[in-house]
């Protein structure tokens, strides 16, 4: 089971094999035996990767709650559950780890010295399990999955625009206007150019071609600011600008319900300590973020 979790975390054979210091065939011979035993493919092999079966991907969970637990029960007896050691894996996006994760790490970091931290700020959806995350911090409705979430708030979803591009192109009263204005599209925030506007049982929704489409957030705070066009993101990643009057927010009275803001993880009860202080951190020093009140 130690194996099968090391393989899952490191994502190859070879990778586990360095980090429990055993032979790769002593790995694969370890996972044979444990699919024999249960009856079923927990990992799907090819000449490039390894990746968990859907089988496996239940297992692996299942199996991590059970050897954290048992470390668990180690740390109590022996007298160290309450000082965190270890390596935490947080992702988060990028400007929201630069603006709300970062101070949570800093702060974790002065009290359990202990505990290296890896920080993965990228602008997509990462895979927990596949990717060996502890914690991630995610904006969104969340899929059903075996992963387990806590509430720090929510998020508004907001059209921003500079006072100069507004000045030479004028104010959109309704949503519809914005077919006849120039779009900047983020697509780690819209991936599909269709905004929808408004809450209920009778949204409006918008399809637009944009003129410029970027990748990273920041990019298109700078392209607003900058005048090329009017912009869809989340409400922390402008408000520095609003408040300096870079930007000014629009249609307000057509926003979507706020996005809910959550902090997601893989421990069960029993969970290891150095989980639960970052997400007792987290909760502590978000949960009372005006930013996070939508």
């Amino acid at each position: 089971m130690h194996v099968f979790v090391t393989v899952g975390e490191t994502g190859g054979f070879s990778a586990a094999s360095r980090k429990l210091d055993v032979s790769p065939a002593a790995v694969t011979r370890a996972i044979m035996a444990l699919e024999d035993q249960l009856g079923v493919r927990l990992l799907l092999r090819t000449t490039r990767n390894v990746r968990l079966t859907d089988a496996g991907r239940q297992y692996y969970d299942d199996a991590r709650a059970i050897l954290s637990s048992i470390a668990e029960a180690n740390e109590s007896v022996s007298g160290v559950n309450a000082q965190p050691r270890g390596i935490l894996s947080v992702t988060a996006p990028v400007l929201f780890g630069r603006r709300f994760v970062m101070p949570c790490i800093a702060e974790y970091m002065r009290h359990y010295p202990q505990v290296d931290v890896s920080a993965h700020f990228v602008d997509r959806v990462v895979n927990l399990v596949e990717e060996g995350m502890d914690v991630a911090l995610r904006i969104g409705h969340l899929p059903d999955s075996s992963l387990r979430a806590i509430r720090l708030g929510r998020m508004r979803r907001v059209l921003c625009a500079s006072p100069a591009y507004l000045e030479a192109n004028g104010l959109p009263g309704h949503p519809s206007d914005l077919l006849q204005h120039t779009i900047v599209s983020s697509s780690a925030v819209s991936p599909r150019v269709e905004w929808r506007f408004g809450s209920g049982a009778d949204p409006v929704t918008v399809r637009m071609k944009p003129r410029l489409v970027v990748t990273s957030n920041d990019s298109a705070v700078q392209a607003a600011v900058d005048g090329l066009g009017v912009t869809r993101l989340f409400s922390y990643m402008v408000a520095a600008q609003v408040a300096r009057g870079e930007l000014r927010l629009l249609l307000e009275d057509y926003e979507e319900d706020p996005w809910p803001v959550h902090v997601v993880h893989r421990e069960g009860r029993n969970g290891s300590s150095k989980v639960r202080a970052f997400i007792d951190c987290a909760v502590e020093h978000l949960r009372d973020d005006p930013l996070l009140r939508g």
